[in-house]
């Protein structure tokens, strides 16, 4: 796929005429869509059938939880086996899972019970967006188009939490509670299924046997480690920005006006990831990592305080701005950090980091909602931002691939050609248009 690309101007109009990139690109819109509506949709549902935000937030924590604890796993086995042998199981589980969460949601099951359907349902959520990373490497990595596609998937991803949580959100309030769940579940099964039939464009299936070199794991490279925290802090913005923006619209009588706030916000954060693609980077990925989560800092400090809608949207889509470049940033700086042989399994860490970090805001921002207020809530974002800041801050030396051991490349033979490229940015200058 190289010599296809390489002569080219690495625009997005160049990116999306790869060869073969829409046959994976449409059913993966499809079938991440639904990641966007599983953690709203639980909120809202279980909320309307307990009366509590605390318990909805107890509920669409577990189901993060165990999301981000097996997400990983998938792909290590996604990795290994091959991304159709692990989707189609994982979809069917999932839709199972789902279909169980909202009869005894209507049903008005203890907690207990809540709880033991939303582990097996997060965890079978299908990690769509890391397998499509993962296709896009595994056709790209190396070249200058690699970085555009890390903005595109993140404009991609951004335009999910756009349209999903607002379409939840709409189907929950204005049809019935569960509709936003059973939303998800159905198109958990077309998208996903849509998706696995796309055999061609999988990455090959790195399978060892007994002369192979032993496979790298994603978890043994210090910079993936501390990129997994990180995005537990993002996690938290997610998470944080969802619950207590449902919280804080029911407060003031408004439930409706939600999904348009919480829009606003993940509105921002498409913005900003097509503007990250078309801008042509002077500075290496490791420091504008440490740049945008500087900014998110800053502009989540002040949501906590904020009384007026129209101020409360304007501070969410700055928030929104500040999130993209960090997402980018994190994902590219995964394609210089990883062999092949694991980089479905990296992605799906980092995603599961942002599931994780998504739960713990729900639990904490829905029980500080109950106790203190709605607005109590928008500290969770502050605090998960702040506390990530410092640990790039302390640790950005592990962010820097290291020349003198590369990582063996995906026939084993050697390091990957662009395994020496990230803080140089060769390999990361994004267009300077859009095509």
């Amino acid at each position: 796929m190289v010599s296809a690309v390489k002569d080219s101007r690495p625009g997005y109009g160049q990116l999306l005429r790869t060869p073969g990139a829409w046959t994976f690109l449409l059913p993966g819109f499809l079938a991440r869509q639904p990641f966007a509506m599983l953690t709203i949709g639980i909120v809202l549902l279980v909320k309307s059938t307990t009366g509590s935000f605390g318990t909805a937030g107890v509920v669409s924590a577990a189901t993060g939880v165990s999301m981000a604890l097996f997400a990983p796993q998938g792909g290590k086995l996604a990795d290994r086996f091959g991304q159709r042998a692990v989707l189609l199981p994982g979809v069917l589980l999932h839709v199972a899972g789902v279909t169980a969460l909202i009869t005894l949601a209507l049903a008005h099951a203890p907690l207990w019970a809540l709880l033991a359907v939303a582990v097996p349902t997060g965890a079978s959520t299908p990690q769509v967006g890391p397998m499509v990373r993962a296709r896009w490497a595994a056709r790209l990595g190396g070249t200058p188009l690699m970085p555009t596609a890390a903005a595109f998937e993140s404009v991609t991803d951004e335009f999910t939490f756009v349209v999903g949580p607002v379409l939840a959100t709409a189907l929950c309030t204005g049809i019935h509670p569960a509709a936003g769940l059973i939303a998800e579940a159905a198109l958990t099964l077309a998208g996903g299924l849509l998706f696995a039939a796309q055999r061609r464009s999988q990455p090959p299936a790195h399978r060892t046997g007994s002369g192979d070199r032993p496979r790298v794991s994603a978890l043994s490279v210090p910079g993936v480690r501390v990129l997994i925290v990180a995005f537990l802090g993002i996690g938290l913005v997610f998470g944080g920005m969802q619950v207590s923006l449902t919280a804080f619209t029911q407060d003031i009588g408004r439930p409706g006006i939600n999904g348009v706030l919480y829009g606003i916000f993940a509105g921002g954060n498409m913005l900003a990831g097509i503007a990250c693609g078309a801008i042509a980077w002077k500075v290496g990925p490791r420091r504008r990592l440490l740049v945008a989560y500087g900014l998110l800092t800053l502009a989540t400090a002040p949501l906590w305080l904020i009384t007026a809608v129209p101020l409360l949207g304007a501070v969410g889509l700055v928030v929104g701005l500040c999130i993209a470049p960090a997402l980018i940033t994190g994902y590219t700086l995964i394609e210089t950090l990883v062999p092949a042989s694991a980089r479905t399994e990296a992605f799906t860490w980092l995603t599961g980091a942002v599931a994780l970090g998504q739960a713990a805001a729900a639990t904490a921002a829905g029980q500080l909602a109950d106790r203190f207020g709605a607005s109590s809530g928008f500290l969770v974002p502050l605090a998960g931002t702040a506390l990530a800041l410092v640990l790039l801050l302390a640790l950005r030396a592990h962010l820097l691939p290291r020349p003198s051991a590369p990582e063996a490349g995906p026939d084993g033979r050697g390091p990957e050609p662009h395994q020496d490229a990230a803080e140089r940015g060769v390999g990361h200058r994004a267009p300077v248009s859009v095509d």
